[in-house]
């Protein structure tokens, strides 16, 4: 198994994706209100669903960083994933998230985004972090914006109109929880 870090926020566990998970986020991906911002705005049956646990797994071990289930501390609720990508082709280390959407609008992707952040600058050293966010898809571009983010540019993307949003380090002085 690979060694994935736990981060914990007031609210929230993130911890690795396993096949405990996977009935919860099968269901996710196979709802057309979680994909219609993501991939090709597709829902996916349990076999590409499967797929898509495998990948993001096989990207912690490629890159050594990536997607984290998201879950409830008091319940240990499965409720999304949230975390980095940075696949071949991607145009830089991404930060994303995905929640299940009896989740969504109760600040949960922003708690769980700066916990991410925090790993990033701190652990990984990144330099920069972009979110792509489908144009269109205002309650990631308010995320995005809560979470520090710089709207920087539109690209077009794999076939979809994206706002681009640029996240910085802080300045070197702050203090680093998973230094």
């Amino acid at each position: 198994m690979l060694d994935i870090p736990i981060l914990e926020t007031t609210r929230l566990r993130l911890t690795a994706l396993t096949d405990r998970h996977f009935d919860d986020y099968a269901a996710m991906l196979a709802d057309p209100a979680s994909t219609r911002w993501i991939g090709d705005g597709q829902p996916l049956d349990r076999s590409h669903a499967w797929r898509s646990l495998a990948m993001l797994l096989g990207h912690w071990q490629l890159r050594g960083y990536g997607m984290w289930a998201l879950e409830l501390k008091s319940t240990g609720e499965f409720i999304g994933r949230v975390g980095l990508m940075y696949p071949e082709g991607w145009p830089e280390l991404e930060l994303g998230w995905m929640l299940k959407p009896e989740y969504r609008h109760q600040g949960y992707a922003t708690e769980a985004g700066n916990a991410v952040l925090e790993f990033a600058w701190c652990k990984l050293r990144a330099p920069r972090i972009i979110s792509l966010v489908r144009i269109g898809n205002e309650a990631s571009d308010r995320v995005a914006e809560r979470l520090g983010g710089e709207h920087i540019e539109d690209m077009d993307f794999y076939g979809s109109h994206n706002h681009v949003f640029a996240y910085y380090p802080p300045s070197p002085e702050t203090r680093c929880a998973y230094a």
